[in-house]
């Protein structure tokens, strides 16, 4: 009889597991960096066409909605969407909550104070995990002027992650890969005043990839959950939409 220890974890665990959608519907006249093109759907075959059935075709750039960067969005020599490890889809999920600094602050950023609270409470955060940051910048999607949040000085103020946190998870945790609820690694603050995505360029460049404009990270718990994040195979691929779900607990 084949091995079926697998089918009972299924029917054991996941079966009775809550699953908490992580991605954002994307659709044309979303937010969007001011250098991309919305994206452009038409009707290739339709159902009053001789074959009865629907065919569309989508136009959207790779960095749309919730989607990923692999290494090589900001490096040449950098890993492409076909090349990344499939068993790095399914990771322990580790929430690392700020929320509560950028609701009063929004240019905060995680410092390494949060993670050694986060680790005193649930322990060393795994390696090969995938770490997120909770900011609840999500619940202004899909308002474009709220999610860039222009203040008096024409610059963008949203939070971001911090280059002494990424080091730790990188060269202490050997975590895989990190997720956030805004569109840039790096703060907005520094994207608009001065063109810095330092921090993305820095993380992307340790072979790691990153989900960006993640959503309901505030229904997942800080610990113990899953994370599935399905990616395409485009041969080369820089970037592309994903669909992000968190397994927790029932």
């Amino acid at each position: 009889m084949a091995d079926q220890s697998l089918w009972e974890l299924f029917n054991r665990h996941l079966t009775k597991a809550r699953f908490v959608d992580l991605t954002h519907t994307f659709f044309p006249g979303q937010p969007r960096h001011p250098a991309l093109p919305d994206e452009a759907v038409r009707n290739v075959i339709d159902f009053d066409s001789e074959y009865s059935s629907l065919v569309q075709e989508f136009r959207f750039v790779g960095q749309w909605g919730t989607h990923i960067d692999p290494p090589l969005h900001y490096h040449q020599d950098g890993a492409s969407l076909d090349s990344l490890p499939v068993q790095q889809a399914l990771l322990p999920l580790v929430i690392l909550d700020i929320h509560a600094k950028v609701a009063a602050n929004a240019d905060a950023t995680p410092t390494l104070e949060d993670v050694a609270a986060w680790e005193a409470a649930h322990g060393r955060i795994p390696q090969q995990s995938f770490v997120a940051l909770r900011t609840d910048w999500s619940t202004r999607w899909p308002d474009q002027a709220r999610m860039d949040n222009v203040g008096s000085d024409s610059f963008s103020h949203r939070p971001g992650w911090a280059r002494d946190v990424l080091e730790f998870l990188v060269d202490e945790r050997n975590i895989a890969a990190i997720g956030h609820e805004t569109s840039d690694t790096d703060t907005g603050y520094a994207v608009t005043a001065k063109h810095d995505y330092s921090l993305e360029r820095y993380f992307l460049g340790t072979g790691r990839w990153q989900v960006e404009l993640l959503a309901n990270l505030s229904k997942v718990p800080p610990a113990g959950a899953l994370i599935f994040v399905g990616w395409p195979k485009p041969k080369g691929g820089a970037g592309f939409p994903v669909r992000a779900i968190a397994l927790c607990d029932a």
